[in-house]
């Protein structure tokens, strides 16, 4: 116990954590507060404890995933959230620069953890998305939309904030009949059905997915737009070269994160040549509110290898190159938030059902995602950015009001 005493006397200050050790030993961290979570753990050897000292997220992970740590009271969101809420990005605190030896270090792990050669592009998605349609049946909403939700009102169901979601963001891609509209990541096709429903446009739709590529293709001929919504699986790199200046439209939903920080350059100016030249583009992608960071050890070991949360300032940086014009931002701040507390209350419901499928540890590693990422979205430094692009200046109206008539009509 005395190995965690100073990390946790340090961290826990609101909110009341209870350690029990291996051989009953109880010490409790912090004192209660409305609206802190109280949470009992035990760890069930010595071992558990040294992993957290020696790496605080990862160890604390798999010692989670192990069953070296154990929940007696509350449960793994409870716990993140009550580490998290402790220490939250936007605390108001005094700032403090990095060392350069510090800033180098982040440096180095967040390009060489993504860069993302086209080969292990597509053996980073099978990781996370191969492993299975049913799982995500199980906790996404019924269009299977495994992105940020949007919140108009926070008492809405998933599905209708995820309905909420593809009108916001359908209105920001002032679509007009007879476009031809590309969705760059493509998942399971919802965003590209949908657009297809709403105007009368073609959508080619792109994936690294097997599996969403087939029940993609699946679920265009079932709502009866498979003569206009196809699938591929295809690189948007490979695609830039094949098929230059085509697209009138390009949404891309959720996949920006999977880039890599060494290939944003690559990204935009392989947007900007599948563009037409008054070509509109918009991405909704997972953000850093601060600076530029790295991916924590984790995420890239477990959840999406290859992967990277870019801050703002990358994202514009590498599309100004690109000659793209950011015609509209708007940052979500808290709509994942609500998102993924939704998909972790579903996951919860079927613990049964996924733990048979996949196996009791798994369960805990994706509960333990599901808790972290809940949290840095709560706490922590990430939000949400959708970025309207343009090539041309002329490409779209002088104001706004377009959009809030656009989404009303999608939305109703």
């Amino acid at each position: 116990m005395s190995i965690l005493r100073p990390f946790l006397s340090r961290i826990i200050r609101q909110g009341r954590l209870t350690v029990v050790s291996p051989d009953g030993g109880r010490e409790d961290y912090g004192q209660p507060a409305s609206g802190f979570p109280e949470v009992i753990i035990r760890f069930a050897s010595n071992k558990g404890m040294r992993r957290i000292i020696l790496d605080p997220r990862l160890g604390a992970a798999e010692a989670f995933m192990d069953g070296d740590l154990q929940i007696i009271d509350g449960d793994i969101m409870q716990l993140v959230a009550l580490i998290r809420m402790n220490t939250p990005w936007d605390r108001g605190a005094k700032l403090k620069e990095k060392t350069w030896l510090g800033r180098r270090t982040d440096w180095l792990k967040t390009r060489l953890g993504s860069i993302n050669r086209q080969r292990q592009s597509r053996a980073n998605v099978k990781h996370h998305y191969d492993i299975g349609n049913d799982l995500y049946r199980l906790f996404l909403d019924a269009d299977m939309q495994y992105s940020c939700a949007y919140w108009p009102r926070p008492d809405m169901t998933l599905e209708e904030a995820q309905e909420a979601k593809k009108a916001h963001i359908a209105a920001k891609l002032a679509l007009a009949p007879g476009q031809r509209i590309l969705d760059i990541g493509c998942g399971w096709g919802g965003m590209a059905i949908t657009l297809a429903k709403l105007e009368k446009v073609e959508v080619l739709g792109i994936t690294l997915s097997e599996e969403q590529l087939a029940l993609a293709r699946q679920r265009a001929e079932a709502a009866g737009v498979a003569d206009r919504v196809t699938f591929e699986l295809i690189d948007y790199r490979d695609l830039a070269a094949r098929e230059p200046g085509r697209f009138d439209r390009i949404v891309s939903v959720g996949m920006f994160e999977h880039v890599g920080a060494a290939n944003f350059d690559t990204f935009f100016r392989a947007a900007a040549n599948l563009m037409t030249a008054d070509g509109v583009m918009m991405l909704h992608t997972i953000g850093r509110f601060g600076k530029p960071g790295a991916t924590d050890a984790f995420t890239r070991k477990y959840i999406f290898p290859g992967g990277y949360i870019p801050a703002l300032s990358e994202t514009l940086a590498a599309s100004e190159k690109s000659r793209l014009i950011a015609t509209d931002i708007e940052t979500l701040r808290l709509h994942y938030a609500l998102t993924l507390r939704q998909w972790y209350t579903r996951t919860l419901a079927h613990e049964d059902e996924i733990a048979q499928m996949m196996g009791d540890r798994f369960f805990r590693m994706w509960t333990f995602y599901l808790a972290g990422a809940t949290a840095a979205f709560e706490s922590g430094g990430m939000g949400n950015y959708q970025i309207q692009f343009a090539r041309s200046r002329h490409a779209l109206p002088l104001t706004r009001d377009y959009l809030g008539e656009a989404e009303a009509r999608y939305a109703g």
